[in-house]
């Protein structure tokens, strides 16, 4: 059985001022509006789902603590002005938010991949929300927080990993019942890479007449998918 998501805060509380990490890392940012785009990534340590499909699993430990002045350091050595700080589940830890508030107040433009099971009201304004909501074919579909929709801005972005033609319907259904369509933010449908073919999910899209972006994961496809530190 899965600890809750209390007790992955509690286990992973680092120091005072301290965030627990597995890598920071300059890249090209392989997803998202903002594909393409030289970015720092910090990458937190620890998560509460357990996606079938995911490509992180590396980042379950504890990592390394790490104090924020580093931390911010680190960021401006690698001399990038996007910033995605991500996971594992980010938002599990309680220091995150300033570091972000930090990282804005600095002139960075921050961006947050968060699974989309813990709230992301605490988050300050300024911050790309890229929210990934869980399909069915994640096993973790039931662990999403719908409240997070309702906090989403215009900068934001939604996220579906799709395994299957199921996840697909399903992410459609979302979409229509919550009005999505008509929010401005974007719309991602990701493809599980290996596993669902983009010409299928092409097809799909274009069936169904929906303005939402393909979103492939390019750094697959530069590097190899097991490559870490891309």
């Amino acid at each position: 059985m899965l600890p809750s998501d209390l007790s992955y805060t509690v286990y992973y509380l680092p120091m005072p001022d301290h965030i627990n990490i597995i890598e920071i890392f300059p890249s090209v940012q392989g997803e998202s509006t903002l594909t393409g785009l030289p970015t720092t990534f910090i990458r937190l340590a620890a998560c509460n789902l357990r996606c079938t499909w995911c490509d992180t699993t590396y980042s379950f430990g504890r990592g390394t603590a790490v104090d924020l002045e580093e931390i911010v350091k680190q960021v401006k050595d690698f001399g990038c002005q996007q910033v995605c700080v991500t996971g594992g589940e980010p938002l599990l830890q309680q220091n995150v938010y300033p570091l972000m508030t930090e990282l804005c107040d600095a002139g960075y433009l921050v961006s947050l991949e968060t699974g989309g099971s813990l709230s992301t009201t605490k988050v300050d304004p300024r911050v790309r929300v890229i929210l990934d909501i869980k399909c069915p074919g994640s096993g973790m579909h039931e662990k999403n927080l719908w409240d997070n929709l309702t906090q989403l801005k215009s900068q934001d972005e939604v996220k579906f990993v799709l395994l299957h033609r199921e996840d697909y319907d399903w992410a459609l259904e979302v979409c229509h019942k919550h009005q999505l369509f008509n929010k401005g933010f974007a719309l991602l449908f990701s493809p599980v890479h290996g596993k669902l073919n983009p010409q299928d999910l092409v097809k799909w899209i274009l069936e169904n007449k929906i303005n939402v972006r393909l979103n492939l994961q390019i750094h697959k496809f530069i590097w190899t998918p097991e490559t870490r530190g891309v």
